[in-house]
């Protein structure tokens, strides 16, 4: 069998549950014997929680003990044979609309978390009993120690459905299933050092808290604490499933040490390869990702799109800014034909916007790009880093809001966007062009806004820059029977180093379109 990762075992959905042995035992409030029972109440706050986080992060960090090794053998088989029970699950009749399910322990998750449910204040640890989960494996089940622990949970689309809208489950990962009830692109709670010639860090959420919803309210508030050998921290989510699920996020981090680099609000996701460079595609099918591009709204208003790469080497592009209104991964590629695929379902993966509560001041969008030869991994990064250092005993706080859904939340109306993004062999085609691989030509294609019912002229200019060699042959056409308006032109360089290219189309000093980056790896 392959080597499954992370990404499968999460694409999997399969539910999961909790082993642990805890006294004081007790049912819940009004339920029959076969519901999940819970620990003994414990006042808790948000300020509780984050008065904790600041004390677990003034001392030593205690990483967790390893999981038995009788966990290894919980495999993505085994997961796909293990069920969490309908009847077991937390608020199966309500008050809200979501019940919430429980996800076993395993090889790819093998740390157990606790999570608690919240009510007027009160919390109760939900506890492990074997009839929570149908194994079909009654010897794997036999031989599990009492003590592994919930490695998270999913809430439910609905009362008797068996499909769900919202998970947290890994490290600090979280996601949605987006409007088209589609899983792709994940969050995080934050990132430590990623790509930085140390190891990355991941902290992990280590416990959680669910508060019981109101009576058929579409929403969800969950609260975390967060830990790790650099940092510590107290997280609320609200979520609301509405039309496409929306997520206001409170964070509040504690550094136990000097961080070299922190990333908040973390975004994590795949691509293989796509349109704009086929370089990778050994695979049958047109375009592989789950996220095709970078969207940046700079703090002075600035709309960028940076296409994706799969490059031979990490890579890490800083974007510096101050007080941004936003940034995301998203999917602009959204027609089926564009993928082919009737499966994983690309064309329908959400994308995630950020968009910060507040002035978070200097700093700069970081996305990192890390080589893959596949599908089956998260290599795709993008986060905020603040302009100070981080440094041992400092606090702070980001409060954002996350948009899991197909297009941005507030796309600009007034520019053109960009829709497409081509490369290929530079010269005019259909004329013999000279074997020259130092030359490319890059064809980007902007609709909308202003674009849209203008005529077919020729004064329409493309707006170029690049950091090194030399553009020449750029102009701009109106497609033929489309309102999309295309930038061509060759860039020729020398030598393996990267290039950095920049476009907008302008008409007299009008600016039409938003700015297209991109970053050219001639050698890749």
């Amino acid at each position: 069998m392959s080597v499954i990762n992370r990404r499968q075992v999460l694409a999997a959905g399969g539910p999961w549950a909790l082993l642990t042995a805890v006294a004081g035992i007790a049912p819940a409030r009004g339920a029959p014997p076969s519901a999940l029972r819970f620990g003994e109440p414990r006042p808790f706050s948000f300020e509780l929680l984050r008065e904790r986080a600041r004390a677990l992060a003034a001392r030593p960090y205690v990483a967790p003990a390893p999981a038995p090794r009788i966990v290894d053998s919980v495999d993505f088989d085994a997961v796909q044979a293990i069920k969490f029970r309908a009847d077991r699950a937390l608020w199966p009749s309500g008050p809200g609309a979501y019940p919430v399910r429980l996800f076993h322990v395993d090889k790819f998750n093998p740390l157990g978390v606790r999570i608690n449910e919240l009510s007027n204040g009160q919390a109760r640890e939900l506890l492990y009993s074997p009839d929570c989960f149908d194994y079909k494996n009654e010897a794997l089940a036999s031989t599990l120690p009492p003590d592994l622990g919930f490695s998270g949970f999913r809430v439910m689309d609905g009362r008797g459905k068996e499909t769900d809208w919202l998970a947290f489950q890994g490290a600090s990962y979280f996601r949605t299933s987006g409007e088209e009830n589609q899983y792709g692109a994940s969050a995080r709670g934050i990132a430590i050092n990623t790509a930085m010639p140390q190891p990355e860090e991941f902290p992990r959420f280590v416990e959680f808290w669910l508060e019981e919803p109101k009576a058929d309210a579409p929403s969800i508030t969950v609260y975390a604490l967060l830990d790790g050998p650099s940092i510590a921290g107290a997280y609320r989510f609200d979520a609301v499933n509405g039309r496409a699920p929306l997520m206001t996020v409170s964070a509040n981090l504690y550094a136990r040490t000097d961080i070299d680099r922190l990333g908040a609000a973390p975004l994590t996701s795949m691509f293989w390869y796509g349109e704009n460079d086929r370089r990778h595609a050994t695979d049958w099918r047109p375009e592989v990702h789950d996220s095709d591009g970078l969207a940046m709204w700079t703090g002075v208003g600035e709309h960028i799109w940076r296409p994706l790469n799969n490059g031979p080497f990490v890579r890490t592009n800083t974007f510096s800014d101050a007080s941004p209104k936003g940034f995301g991964l998203m999917q602009r590629d959204r027609d089926f034909r564009e993928y082919q695929d009737d499966g994983a379902f690309y064309n329908k993966r959400p994308g995630i916007w950020v968009e910060p509560i507040g002035d978070w001041g200097e700093g700069a969008v970081q996305l990192v790009e890390i080589p893959t030869k596949d599908e089956t991994n998260d290599n795709i990064v993008a986060y905020w880093v603040p302009k100070n250092p981080v440094r041992a005993g400092d606090e702070l706080a980001f409060n954002y809001k996350l948009y899991w859904q197909n297009d941005e939340p507030n796309p600009p109306v007034n520019i053109g966007r960009v829709v497409s993004t081509h490369t290929g062999a530079g010269g005019v085609p259909g004329v013999p062009r000279p074997d020259d691989l130092n030359k490319r030509k890059f064809v980007i294609d902007f609709a909308g806004g202003p674009l849209a019912n203008l005529e077919q002229r020729f004064d329409v200019t493309p707006v170029v820059s690049h950091s090194r060699g030399r553009v020449d042959n750029a102009y701009v056409i109106k497609v033929v029977g489309t309102e999309r308006w295309r930038a061509l032109f060759d860039l020729t360089t020398e030598g393996d180093g990267p290039v950095d290219l920049r476009c907008y189309l302008r008409l007299g000093e009008e600016t039409l379109s938003e700015t297209w980056m991109y970053q050219w790896l001639p050698k890749a």
